[in-house]
């Protein structure tokens, strides 16, 4: 009967991270392709989880999201950026961003709708793009620097925009976009009269006092601004897959319609757990980011001394390298023979752009791991340098 699947969907075939986290399983190479900590988030999240599930809060919680996490995810909005939400209409929780960002795209976009992302994108967001019946517009953004091209950008909206999907900080390059940037996203999607989808999972994540602006902070966009983040990146929590989005009352309870038929509800016990988490110390946050920049820094040396050309993030939990010095011409080969050849993973970062040469000799690592790990991958890569 030839291949079932829709041929909306006939592009994408099992994920990047699942192929070389397998890879990586079955080599015994060291896993720096999907971004996971290989530590645990914080003491008080962990006992306030394993104290939810001891008091018997492990049947479906409430469909928007059990009250105290929403009520914690408004005052962490305000009490981080000023903002103001309304617990009970504004904020809907979700099994993880992923799925925040597909309830989205499939509540507010109809088939032929145009969505505007920049390149590389998450790899979720084609695919869910695809499942809407919607059509991807990129703008792409390029090695070294990232920046934002202007031109590109303007092209790339249309009478058909819908929606803009922002990340920053940016998955794969750890960029963080600059308030002239975000303007110039803002005064386009005004323009052509778009819904703007921000996913800030990584917004604590943030180094060198480089500065997240959400943005419904700007002028004018909170109405128009549907705000994604999760516990998994902050909180090093990302097999509990709790996540969140807020916005206008409208939009929301459009988002909620869709989700209901997803997931309909998720990681019960973990959600209380999150709220406290939420609620910590500015010591936890500011540490988490201290923690993670002297990883930044250490793979990063580590990258360029073994030959590779780097582009040391602003933020995440990923740094871009170039292998072209290597004599790499073709990263998706080279990641695919590269726990055989020096026993480490990376990803393709071609994979996440829809202008392969554009990217096709960058490699994206991961360095939330524990320093031990990330001193032995670094050892490796040079020793395959040095061959």
């Amino acid at each position: 009967m030839g291949n079932p699947l829709v041929a909306r969907m006939l592009g994408f075939g099992t994920t990047i991270f699942a192929e070389m986290s397998e890879l990586a399983h079955s080599t015994g190479a060291i896993n720096l392709g999907q971004g996971f900590p290989d530590t645990d988030g914080p003491r008080e999240m962990l006992d306030a989880a394993i104290e939810a599930i001891n008091s018997g809060r492990n049947q479906y919680p409430p469909g928007a999201g059990v009250l105290e996490l929403r009520l914690a995810i408004a005052e962490h909005q305000r009490r981080f950026y000023g903002l103001s939400l309304d617990p009970e209409h504004d904020v809907l929780v979700t099994a993880g961003a992923t799925e925040a960002i597909a309830a989205v795209i499939l509540a507010l976009c109809e088939p032929g709708d145009e969505v505007v992302t920049f390149e590389p994108y998450y790899d979720c967001y084609a695919a869910t793009i695809a499942l809407a019946g919607g059509v991807r517009r990129t703008s792409i953004l390029r090695f070294p620097d990232f920046a934002v091209d202007e031109a590109s950008l303007r092209a790339a909206f249309s009478p058909r925009t819908r929606l803009v999907l922002l990340n920053t900080p940016h998955n794969p390059t750890g960029k963080v976009f600059s308030r002239a940037e975000l303007d110039l996203i803002c005064s386009l999607a005004r323009e052509y009269d778009a819904w703007v989808v921000s996913d800030e999972v990584y917004e604590h994540l943030v180094f060198d006092g480089a500065a997240h602006i959400p943005i419904a902070t700007l002028p004018a966009m909170a109405d128009r601004t549907i705000t994604i983040s999760s516990a998994g990146k902050t909180f090093s929590a990302t097999g509990w897959k709790v996540g969140w989005l807020h916005g206008p009352a409208d939009a929301v309870a459009a988002a909620r319609t869709v989700k209901q038929f997803l997931t309909y509800v998720a990681s019960g016990p973990f959600q209380p757990a999150v709220a406290v988490a939420l609620g910590l110390g500015d010591d936890f946050y500011h540490g988490a980011a201290s923690s993670l920049q002297a990883k930044r820094d250490l793979l990063c040396r580590g990258l360029s001394a073994a030959g590779l050309s780097v582009a040391p993030p602003a933020a995440t939990y990923f740094v871009v390298a170039d292998a072209a010095p290597l004599g790499v011409s073709d990263a998706l080969d080279f990641c695919r023979r590269m726990p055989a050849l020096c026993g480490v993973v990376g990803v393709p970062v071609s994979v996440f752009c829809d202008d392969k040469d554009a990217a096709r000799t960058l490699v994206r690592f991961a360095f939330c791991k524990r320093d031990g790990v990330l001193n032995e991958a670094v050892g490796r890569l040079a020793a395959l340098a040095a061959r």
